[in-house]
């Protein structure tokens, strides 16, 4: 029976204030407070608030068989505790459904794998309990920042407990192969691997209201006409995409709510589909091939790998430097320190950084709130500047 998996990435990254070589040694507030409350606000009467509520409804209406998942960032948690508890409130509800599986991930939303195998697990089993207390559930699937991942963080990820990962499906890994099957990790016993479809997610996330696109408007009927034409009864259709989709990328008024709306009647009128949680679907059916991915992929651009937050000299030196100081954070054993290093480890502080200007520039433009990466760079390694100069006083 082939199953639809929704999976939606929740994420607002703690914003950095704009921070001078004037301020280094004076000024240890790096967030900008107000534009971070502005942005969740927003989000939050755009998308999550009216998405969850119509969730809600769809699960009720279609008493249980429809199924989604959600990974939210400790960092979008951090803001929702401090700033908008309704919305935490409103994904607690849909938590009570059983319905709704909450993913782990990087409590920083972070590139820690990269650089440093401690901090990558301690984020994750920080995740791990956030998630367990808030909404009661133990994680059993795994995503990686930015779906980033290699042989080497799918081994991890199976000695940390966890039986699914998230991927890109990508022809890197997949050749001519389809996306739309369980999956086995080159080199795991047990881990699960389920793969983005991206063509089909992109059509909701980015194309749903180009008016270029030859399959403008795209209608619930005519996506679950797409879903059904994918035959076997081992067909996994991985649905990944950010959640802020709903409302915020696409906007009401280009019907994305409506879509949404009607998107689980029109699959379910197929007899033979249903929705899964990755568990679920993982869980459902042996894998059917194994996937070998010696080098880092991603769910980013065109090339689908890890330049757009590594791929310049400037990206790398913030990022060298940032991990450069993880042993003289930990000797400080300073709670506030450690916030202040994890809060910059967030991936979107390197994206802002990224200079790619052909096939994905304007997407790294629009999402960038600095007047060009090389301001990105500066204001961030001010920044850090300061929090490696605090790092040696004895008192903050």
């Amino acid at each position: 029976m082939p199953s639809v998996c929704l999976y939606f990435q929740v994420h607002q990254p703690r914003r950095l204030r704009s921070y001078s070589f004037f301020d280094i040694g004076r000024v240890h507030d790096y967030e900008d407070e107000g534009e971070n409350r502005r942005i969740l606000d927003r989000v939050a009467r755009k998308c999550y608030l009216p998405a969850n509520a119509l969730l809600l409804k769809l699960i009720e209406e279609q008493q249980g068989r429809f199924r989604v998942a959600f990974s939210l960032s400790g960092v979008v948690l951090d803001q929702f505790e401090r700033r908008r508890p309704d919305v935490l409130e409103s994904f607690r509800r849909l938590a009570a459904t059983g319905c709704v599986e909450f993913l782990n991930e990087t409590d920083s939303h972070s590139l820690a794998f990269l650089f440093s195998p401690r901090e990558f697990q301690a984020q994750v089993l920080l995740h791990r309990k956030r998630i367990r207390s808030l909404f009661g559930q133990n994680g059993r699937t795994f995503r990686h920042t930015e779906l980033i991942y290699n042989n080497d963080l799918a081994r991890a990820v199976e000695k940390l407990g966890y039986r699914v990962i998230l991927a890109e499906g990508t022809e890197k890994i997949l050749g001519r192969r389809s996306p739309n099957q369980v999956c086995r990790p080159a080199g795991c016993r047990k881990l699960k691997l389920l793969l983005r479809d991206y063509r089909l997610s992109d059509d909701v996330a980015f194309r749903f209201s180009d008016r270029n696109w030859n399959e403008y408007p795209l209608t619930a009927a005519k996506y679950a006409h797409w879903l059904h034409r994918i035959r076997g009864e081992e067909a996994v259709v991985n649905l990944f995409m950010d959640y802020e989709t709903f409302g915020e990328h696409q906007w009401q008024e280009t019907g994305i709510f409506e879509f949404l709306s009607a998107l689980p009647g029109e699959v379910l009128r197929h007899p033979g589909f249903r929705f899964r949680t990755p568990a679920e679907a993982a869980d459902a059916q042996d894998a059917t091939m194994e996937i070998d991915c010696p080098g880092f992929i991603s769910w980013a651009d065109v090339e689908r790998d890890t330049t757009a937050w590594l791929g310049n000299a400037m990206q790398q030196d913030a990022a060298r430097t940032l991990y450069g100081i993880e042993t003289a954070v930990r000797r400080r054993k300073n709670d506030g320190l450690l916030d202040r290093w994890r809060m910059l480890q967030t991936s979107d502080h390197f994206y802002y950084m990224c200079t790619k200007w052909f096939s994905d520039g304007d997407v790294h433009r629009y999402f960038n709130p600095f007047e060009s990466p090389y301001e990105a760079y500066i204001n961030y390694m001010n920044i850090l500047d300061d929090l490696s100069q605090s790092l040696k006083q004895k008192k903050e």
